[in-house]
């Protein structure tokens, strides 16, 4: 049997085992859809890319979070409410979710794209009340990197507030991170993140910084 047989027979396989989610109520069809794509994803070649698997979650158990810096004007709210409207979720929201509370998931980018889908009527009842969501690799779980993925994604959009990203610095310098690891992770130089510790007025951020002359 040759490759594009063996392909065409796979394809029929699967469509029909598809066909027989369409009769399915809708909230059963969607567990079974995340089930299949999780299942793709463990043997897909990009399993390692957290784009290569988009699950749908009801809205209402998608949170947001208690750190992120990202603000969106009114003008841009609106752009991007009509940019879904029109053209449909184009990006995923960024989530990570708890081992063991797999019922809530915590927004790590994406929380305006989630404001539009619960918030909006037309979207909420065109999604049934779910969300596209793509979950963060699991070896950056904790809350330290999840931060750090945050701001990164804030950052490579140019997009991020000077007063919550000082106390983003302070959270990850108490978490145990150098002046050199908030640099790399965060896209700043070691100056920017001094800047940041000054504006923050908390003495204890510099305890491991060696006094200057001009200090004195």
């Amino acid at each position: 049997m040759d490759d594009s047989t063996e392909d065409n027979k796979l394809l029929a396989e699967a469509r029909s085992l598809f066909q027989k989610l369409d009769g399915l109520p809708l909230r059963r069809r969607v567990r079974l859809l995340n089930s299949i794509r999780l299942l793709l994803h463990e043997h897909s070649p990009f399993r390692g890319e957290p784009v290569d698997c988009v699950l749908w979650f009801a809205g209402n158990h998608v949170k947001g979070n208690d750190y992120n810096p990202n603000t969106v004007a009114p003008p841009e709210m609106t752009l991007l409410t009509r940019s879904i409207e029109a053209d449909g979720y184009t990006q995923p929201i960024v989530a990570y979710r708890e081992p063991h509370n797999k019922a809530d998931l915590e927004i790590v980018d994406g929380f305006h794209r989630k404001r539009v889908g619960t918030e909006n009527q037309l979207i909420r009842d065109r999604l049934f009340g779910y969300l596209p969501i793509t979950l963060i690799n699991a070896w950056r779980g904790n809350r330290s990197n999840r931060m750090a993925a945050t701001i990164r994604h804030n950052r490579a959009r140019g997009v991020h507030g000077v007063i919550p990203m000082t106390q983003v610095v302070a959270d990850l310098v108490r978490a145990g991170w150098k002046d050199f690891e908030i640099a790399t992770e965060l896209g700043m130089d070691v100056d920017e993140i001094l800047r940041f510790k000054q504006t923050s007025g908390l003495p204890e951020l510099f305890k491991d910084h060696p006094y200057s002359q001009a200090w004195e």
